[in-house]
């Protein structure tokens, strides 16, 4: 028997690679610049670099606890603290993770069950749709319009069952680079208020505003934050997306479920890095 008799049954037959792997590849191919990837092409701080070498030079290069770094946890505690008047319990309900893709696939796959609904506005950053496919449940898109891409909260709610699950929002969002406002987060918190619907917030780019414009988390939102994981990219904010470093942000209940597959995915992460960004965070 070859391999080629061998009879698979893909979990994601209609998925190919990824768009961004597949225009990199043919940037670096033809020397193009590179549009399709979250790609800085500056430097990473030298200061941040400094504090990488010391933590391994200390020693630092072994497991972390499975949440992440402590110091590092209390750090993001009081980050949001200070950007959004927000308590987030270091230990209950701030855990680090490989990277936001790795926070989102796994709060999908914590909470996404067979025939679960998932609402993803597009245009969407491409891990959102796979990750709920895999888990058995079924995708409903509202597709964002040029060229304001805002949000028709009529067809959301028309679009609300007793199947749905879990609203994906990203703000400040990827691709088009618009914000959720007040607004935006008002009609949110309406349209869940009473259900059991999770809010997954993407929020990588939340130090990357312009214009003098301002980024909203749900976790203002005292409706939404009970029900919400926001995600943040350590990666985006410091521009090195190589490290895969992030964090996901929820209530003890849920983060309770979370802990249960992120221990199996991956456990825990880099943790030299870890203890280099608990001590950078501390310059804001």
């Amino acid at each position: 028997m070859s391999l080629n008799d061998l009879k698979l049954n893909s979990k994601l037959p209609k998925t190919g690679t990824s768009i961004f792997a597949v225009m990199t590849q043919l940037a670096r191919e033809y020397n193009a610049v590179n549009l399709s990837q979250g790609f800085p092409d500056f430097p990473v701080s030298e200061e941040l670099i400094r504090l990488v070498d010391k933590y391994m030079k200390k020693g630092c290069n072994q497991y972390a606890l499975m949440p992440g770094v402590p110091e590092l946890r209390m750090a993001i505690s009081k980050m949001f603290t200070e950007n959004h008047d927000v308590n987030y319990h270091p230990d209950k309900e701030i855990n680090i993770v490989a990277g936001a893709t790795q926070g989102l696939y796994t709060t999908i796959s914590a909470f996404v069950r067979k025939r679960d609904e998932v609402i993803i506005f597009e245009p969407a950053y491409d891990s959102y749709a796979p990750a709920v496919e895999v888990n058995g449940g079924v995708v409903k898109f509202v597709e964002l319009h040029f060229p304001g891409f805002r949000i028709d909260w009529g067809k959301v709610e028309k679009l609300i069952s007793h199947k749905t699950k879990m609203i994906i929002i990203n703000t400040p969002h990827n691709p088009t680079g618009t914000l959720l406002y007040e607004d935006d987060l008002l009609q949110l918190e309406r349209l869940t208020k009473g259900t059991d619907i999770l809010v997954l917030s993407d929020e990588v780019y939340e130090h990357l505003t312009f214009d003098k414009l301002q980024h909203l988390s749900v976790c203002r939102f005292p409706g939404l934050r009970k029900r919400s994981l926001v995600i943040g990219s350590f990666g985006k904010t410091f521009h090195a997306t190589g490290w895969k470093l992030g964090f996901v942000l929820a209530p003890e209940i849920l983060m309770k479920e979370f802990r249960k597959l992120h221990q199996f995915i991956v456990f825990t992460v880099n943790t030299p890095i870890q203890h280099a960004i608990a001590e950078y965070l501390q310059d804001s």
